[in-house]
């Protein structure tokens, strides 16, 4: 059987931390990671290793921070990749397992955050379609709370990162990924959506913001034109790094100009 060479660069646990360390990840800090595994190179130890590193340089008092979303726990009315027989519809509704901070898998996010979320000590949060998951002193302090019809808003781990000065790290992964950025969707007027989910009484309906990441590539390329940005290489991986408290408040800016006005919006319902 014939297999492709690996893709270099060779990279380990002490190559990721040394790059970290050399884009400017301090000891201490609060660490917001959205990040790709494929675009580091060949990783020694795969994602653990990349957890290691990041554990390495934020050190004890450090602490880690991913998204863990599990956005298929949804209404599979909505599902395009792939989707399923309407006649399906209502046995999913009445079947699929209600989020389990504990065992219900990420999804979506890429290996990295799966990997955090099952790490010794890693805290989530309650979110059943957009969890954060933590490693550190101060993961017990941004997970709890997170409101159950609050996705990236206010009363989400994503507020409590920007009031204690966290910082993102884009490690591999673009500006589309940039979870902050919806923190501002919801300090601007924008439409609302209905959503579904399995709750524990049965399935259960909500009203929340409407979040979309659409045009996210555009407001990252203008956020780094006008704002400090410290941009590095980890592996063959580009890595980006900046205060979660800058890219919301750029974002709400750029949004309340590049978004449609609340009133072109249809209500949910209408």
């Amino acid at each position: 059987m014939l297999t492709s060479p690996p893709t270099g660069p060779l990279v380990t646990r002490d190559t990721i931390a040394e790059g970290l360390r050399e884009l400017g990840v301090r000891p201490g800090e609060i660490l917001l990671a959205h990040s790709s595994l494929s675009s580091l190179g060949w990783v020694c130890g795969g994602p653990v290793a990349v957890v290691q590193g990041l554990l390495d340089v934020l050190g004890p008092d450090g602490t880690l921070v991913v998204p863990t979303q599990s956005g298929d726990l949804s209404d599979p009315a909505l599902w395009s990749s792939p989707p399923v027989p309407e006649e399906w519809w209502e046995t999913i509704r009445a079947s699929m397992p209600v989020y389990d901070p504990g065992t219900t898998p990420s999804r979506g996010v890429g290996v990295i955050p799966e990997t955090v979320r099952t790490w010794p000590g890693a805290l989530r949060s309650a979110h059943p379609h957009t969890s954060f998951a933590a490693l550190g002193p101060r993961a017990a302090r941004i997970v709890e709370g997170h409101a159950p019809d609050c996705r990236l808003g206010e009363r989400s781990p994503l507020a409590r990162l920007e009031a204690l000065g966290a910082r993102v790290l884009l490690l591999g992964a673009g500006y589309d990924s940039c979870t902050s950025f919806h923190l501002a969707e919801y300090r601007i007027p924008g439409p609302l959506a209905r959503v579904g989910r399995p709750g524990p009484h049965g399935w259960e309906v909500l009203t929340e913001v409407s979040i979309t990441s659409e045009r996210f590539d555009e407001l990252g390329h203008d956020f780094e034109r006008d704002r400090p940005v410290a941009r590095g290489a980890v592996g063959a991986a580009e890595a980006r790094l900046f205060p979660v408290a800058d890219a919301v408040a750029y974002a709400e800016r750029w949004l309340a100009l590049h978004r449609p006005r609340e009133e072109d919006f249809p209500h949910p319902g209408t």
